[in-house]
């Protein structure tokens, strides 16, 4: 037994030194913090949305399928950051790693810059509230579900950042339940506002610029 504690510590002792000695990962990991406090304000508020009244609210496991998926990829990504399910770092691999890196950083804050622009409007929920705005600031001037594509890209390069093999197929499979939440989402709006989202989705893309 006091062999089988010693391998394990030996197990945790490497895994640490190596996170401690890659860049990205401590980069990565620093920016998961991060982005844990940024959020935190935006979790309260969605909270506090569910037990708010609201006028429309669908039944649907589109309410919690793609959260739950990124929620695991979160925890998934933390043990990648530890290298736990993740291929080995090779020094010709870095370049694209730096890259991936960039591009989850820069993703990332534009999801928790959607939150924000969002307001009073945001919930963790496919709803609509009472006092429920048709928001076309921040982001959402030029598309209109930023949070959504932010966090597939997010997701996707952070996996290729880390190497991982185990975040990696969670982040392919979000995409097509992502796509229809929104899709869900724009079904809702158009309903309640009206000419004024189809004035609106007239002038933004559904994920990217002009597209869709």
């Amino acid at each position: 037994m006091p062999e089988f504690f010693y391998l394990i510590s030996l197990y945790l002792y490497n895994k640490l030194n190596r996170l401690l000695m890659d860049p990205i990962n401590i980069i990565i990991g620093i920016n998961v913090i991060a982005l844990f406090g940024a959020n935190i304000p935006g979790a309260k508020k969605g909270i506090r949305s569910v037990v708010s009244q609201s006028i429309e609210k669908p039944k649907t496991y589109l309410q919690t399928l793609p959260p739950s998926l990124a929620t695991l990829s979160l925890v998934l990504l933390i043990l990648s950051i530890f290298q736990i399910g993740a291929l080995d770092y090779t020094q010709n691999l870095f370049n694209i790693r730096v890259i991936a890196l960039v591009v989850y950083l820069v993703f990332s804050w534009i999801q928790i810059w959607a939150y924000k622009s969002l307001g009073d409007n945001y919930s963790q929920n496919i709803l609509l509230l009472k006092n429920h705005s048709l928001v076309t600031k921040g982001p959402f001037k030029i598309i209109r579900h930023p949070q959504y594509i932010a966090q597939i890209i997010g997701d996707l390069s952070v996996a290729v950042a880390v190497m991982s093999y185990i975040v990696l197929p969670i982040a392919l499979l979000e995409i097509p339940f992502i796509i229809m939440r929104a899709s869900l989402e724009e079904k809702m709006l158009s309903k309640h506002f009206g000419d004024s989202f189809t004035k609106y989705k007239k002038s933004s893309g559904f994920m990217f610029p002009f597209i869709g």
